[in-house]
């Protein structure tokens, strides 16, 4: 079973690229979050195809419906004017859905109709005698499913398969966001043989040293993000350097009327990231980061912080100076021995040229049949990096509230009774130690903006045996 996250935080979907629709259930999420249709939708108008001019013909609207694991009294907030209509032998069924509500604790339900289908432009894909694109799971998945697969737009191995992705990192950012200030960006800072003369990493690190903090953890004001977030929107592709975007967008152009595609460079960027969130080893956040990044569909690499490049450096130049403050420059990209240091976490990944080309290339059909392979029909994006941010931030988040969870689940094997940010129940050793982890926890205190979430003490285990005669 294929499942995003996990196991504190998990979100499992389904549907097909020519399906119904895709459907997401999210596992996990603590009780008393509020979650707003409108808050996940604008993320999944970020990734939604036809909402960049640079990307797939293909015009989905995308919109979300929820259909469980919310709640709240007022059932005109809760439901709102969202409906879901299906017609049944000639019967037509509606029904509302939610709009606004608190988690419950319960599964997450939710709903995106795919409407914008052209099944008949694959024709030339089915069967045994099928044609094989070169670069897609057409092959291996027709044999592996002893062809029973859905070929239609390469099926769940769609990039509309991860709508479930942003749904459910949707929910993992608003989490990151009310318990911590967590915010996740993105920027495309390579396409094709172009590169950006202005990183993210720059700019975060930037504002990260503007807003540095001496009596505590850094913690990046909302507005400064907001400015960042809105700069990235405004260029022609998503990036920090709009000369680039501009630059970019007139390569994707030519390479699109030429029939060919582009590879692309995305970096993700999480700010206001806890400390000590992870673990090492076999657990390793930087890891599980990595893994589900890297297992995007056309991700061909993935690098943390200042990644391949360290290796021409010696450890005099790579090692980050350590101040009271922090750390004072972030090659390490916010990781140490798999465990976050309260640094920005920055990874940059790397997309191949889209696989699905207008130009004659060598292929076999589905048995093996050599062939002369040419594309009849069909609509693809020219550059995959173009739409991939959103969805790279909410893989992230999602495995940024596990690792929360996680820790909270610790906290509660340990004794302690309350979320992070809060006193540790037992006293240190000395009282140097005591300074240590006083400051330690005052920092978690500072990242938790809303009172931490308390729990009811276990109830003492006991067992009543009784006999009768």
């Amino acid at each position: 079973m294929e499942i995003l996250g996990g196991p504190f935080f998990s979100v499992a979907g389904a549907g097909e690229s020519h399906g119904p629709g895709v459907t997401t259930i999210v596992f996990g999420c603590p009780p008393g979050l509020k979650i707003d249709r409108q808050t996940v939708q604008q993320y999944l108008d970020r990734r939604r195809p036809g909402g960049n001019k640079h990307g797939t013909p293909r015009n989905e609207k995308d919109k979300v419906v929820f259909l469980s694991g919310l709640y709240q009294p007022d059932h005109n907030a809760l439901l709102g004017p969202s409906k879901i209509s299906v017609t049944v032998e000639d019967s037509v069924f509606e029904t509302e859905a939610y709009e606004c509500g608190y988690s419950t604790g319960e599964p997450i339900a939710a709903l995106v109709l795919s409407t914008s289908k052209k099944s008949g432009d694959y024709t030339q894909f089915i069967g045994p005698g099928g044609q094989v694109r070169p670069g897609h799971t057409d092959l291996v998945k027709y044999h592996k499913s002893q062809g029973f697969v859905d070929i239609r737009g390469g099926g769940r191995s769609s990039y509309r398969a991860t709508i479930t992705d942003v749904v459910g990192g949707s929910i993992a950012r608003i989490f990151l966001q009310q318990h911590f200030q967590t915010v996740l960006v993105s920027s495309i800072n390579q396409v094709g043989d172009l590169r950006a003369k202005v990183s993210l990493a720059e700019k975060c690190q930037a504002l990260y040293d503007q807003f540095r903090d001496e009596k505590g953890p850094t913690v990046i004001p909302a507005g400064a993000i907001a400015e960042l977030q809105q700069l990235i929107d405004q260029s022609e592709i998503p990036s920090v350097d709009a000369d680039f975007a501009t630059q970019a967008g007139e390569l994707i152009k030519e390479t699109r009327k030429d029939g060919d595609s582009l590879g692309a460079s995305v970096e993700v960027i999480a700010l206001n990231v806890p400390s000590l969130l992870g673990d090492p080893l076999y657990n390793s956040l930087k890891a599980r980061i990595m893994g589900t990044l890297g297992g995007l569909n056309a991700v061909q690499s993935c690098e943390v912080g200042s990644g391949k490049s360290v290796v021409a450096r010696r450890g005099s130049e790579n090692n980050d100076p350590i101040r009271r403050t922090g750390y004072t420059s972030n090659t390490h990209g916010g990781l140490l021995g798999g465990m976050t240091t309260g640094m920005p976490l920055v990874f940059e990944v790397g997309f191949k040229p889209t696989s699905t080309i207008n130009k004659p290339q060598q292929s076999v059909s589905k048995d093996l049949t050599e062939i002369d392979f040419e594309l009849e029909k069909g609509r693809h994006d020219p550059c995959v990096g173009v739409r991939a941010g959103v969805t790279l931030e909410s893989r992230m988040a999602v495995e940024l509230m596990n690792a929360a969870l996680s820790q909270r689940s610790q906290s509660l094997a340990e004794g302690c009774l309350v979320f992070l940010g809060s006193p540790i129940p037992s006293a240190p050793r000395d009282q140097r130690d005591h300074k240590v982890m006083g400051a330690i926890w005052e920092a978690r205190a500072k990242l938790c903006p809303q009172p931490p979430l308390r729990l009811p003490p276990p109830a003492p285990f006991q067992l009543r045996l009784t006999h009768e005669d």
